[in-house]
């Protein structure tokens, strides 16, 4: 596996601090915000100074029922070749569900939701990820998520799913030591025991980045510092593997830059403290690797062929997920099982980030609603599934809003209704885009 060393999440508001900050050794993109025609510059003068790029994908949902939709693979693998990137990453999650296979309606997250560790989702992720890596230029690495609830009935370890994962695909693995944090404090599940039990040397990289705790609920924010627990985890997965990369996620609430150098320092020192302890451990040791140890390489070494995942466990999983997702975004009864309490907190954490996600694609709806957007935007998206993304999701928003009669005030109307117009559908070019909206004003006037 390549080496990669320390690096950051590149995001355009710290562009600039990642151009000058020491030690980045390469950067992480989400493959979603960047176009491969239209690069932005600050990220081409970053691989033209040799700075490896690797696209992280978001939105494939290898974890649900669904096979992996050839649209998507077809943009990342595009995203791959502009970027030139060694590998690309995603997630062990479920974005959307519903559809054709449970004969229901399709319901899309706007967030990664963990699928359920039982040999059904398995089967399907498997095959899923098969799928993705025959259709990828490059090695595909795939991410543990953070959950704020669990699933019940599960039948694996988080350890021993991606343990079977790696063997049965030969997939490599990105371990983010904050979701096994997360995951500790929200689930009860113990860092150190799945880590104990991954194939370390499936490993392409680390993820690491701050959350918060409120109500004995971990929220993993990437706006907050890197707690101790967190470089503690990984400490700990570092004293059993040196690994090829270490990144540092933020994604929002950015400090100054000298704060976020300091930050990578800390990263970095942390590795190389565990990495010196580790050989002073081996200088003095003249014992055999550990049968874990034998165990992980032999893992790599013989992926073993597996068949197809049946469609009826495609269909068992696909009805499990569409019920959890409808009860998080349509307001449906929680399933039998759950915890009902984790259930609402999940909910409204989705709902809170459609409503961040959409102030930032359509910025002009804050500014016309003023301090009553976030209160709006939450009461539409209670009983309002996304049905196509964000864009589309802010528009429905101001439909709905137009449709009964807010805002109030007949200004901040107009400006909605203008607004709305304008994007319901496909723009002319040149004059008669001109023409266009000015009929659009004058009917937004009346």
């Amino acid at each position: 596996m390549r080496r990669l060393g320390t690096g950051i999440g590149w995001r355009p508001e710290i562009a600039d601090a990642v151009a000058s900050m020491p030690g980045v050794d390469w950067v992480e993109v989400v493959a979603e915000n960047v176009c491969p025609g239209h690069l932005p510059e600050a990220l081409v003068r970053l691989r033209e100074r040799g700075v490896t790029v690797v696209p992280h994908g978001v939105s494939l949902g290898l974890g649900g029922a669904e096979r992996p939709d050839a649209g998507r693979l077809a943009a990342l693998a595009e995203r791959v070749a502009a970027l030139g990137a060694p590998l690309v990453t995603e997630h062990i999650a479920f974005v959307r569900a519903g559809g054709p296979l449970t004969a229901s309606p399709p319901l899309e997250a706007g967030h990664l939701l963990p699928v359920p560790r039982t040999r059904d989702a398995l089967d399907v992720l498997c095959e899923n990820v098969r799928i993705a890596q025959d259709a990828l230029p490059v090695p595909l690495a795939v991410e543990n998520i953070a959950a704020l609830f669990s699933w019940p009935g599960e039948e694996l370890t988080e350890g021993q799913f991606l343990y079977e994962l790696a063997e049965r695909t030969g997939v490599r693995l990105l371990i983010d030591v904050a979701n096994l944090h997360t995951n500790h404090v929200n689930r009860g599940e113990d860092p150190a025991r799945a880590l104990a039990e991954l194939p370390v040397e499936a490993i392409a990289y680390v993820h690491v980045a701050g959350g918060y705790e409120r109500d004995g609920v971990w929220h993993d924010s990437h706006a907050h510092p890197v707690p101790d627990p967190v470089l503690d985890i990984l400490t700990d997965l570092a004293t059993r593997v040196a690994p090829p990369g270490v990144l540092l996620e933020r994604d929002d609430n950015f400090p100054e830059p000298a704060e976020l150098a300091r930050e990578l320092s800390r990263i970095r020192a942390t590795v190389d403290a565990a990495a010196k302890r580790t050989s002073r451990r081996h200088d003095t040791s003249a014992s055999a690797p550990g049968d874990d140890a034998r165990r992980s390489v032999a893992v790599l070494a013989r992926p073993e062929a597996h068949p197809e995942a049946r469609p009826e466990a495609r269909q068992r999983v696909g009805v499990a997920q569409t019920a959890v997702l409808s009860a998080l975004v349509a307001g449906t009864p929680v399933p039998e099982g759950f915890d009902r309490v984790r259930m609402g907190v999940q909910a409204r954490a989705l709902a809170a980030k459609r409503a961040s996600v959409v102030a930032k694609v359509a910025p002009e709806l804050p500014r016309i609603l003023g301090e009553g957007y976030r209160e709006a935007f939450l009461g539409y998206a209670r009983s309002r599934p996304m049905r196509g993304g964000y864009r589309q999701d802010a528009l429905d928003f101001a439909g709905q809003l137009l449709k009964t009669g807010r805002p109030t005030d007949t200004r901040a109307r107009r400006r909605l209704r203008l607004w709305w117009l304008d994007r319901i559908g496909p723009t002319p070019r040149g004059g008669a885009a001109r023409l266009l909206r000015r009929a659009r004003g004058a009917l937004a006037e009346r």
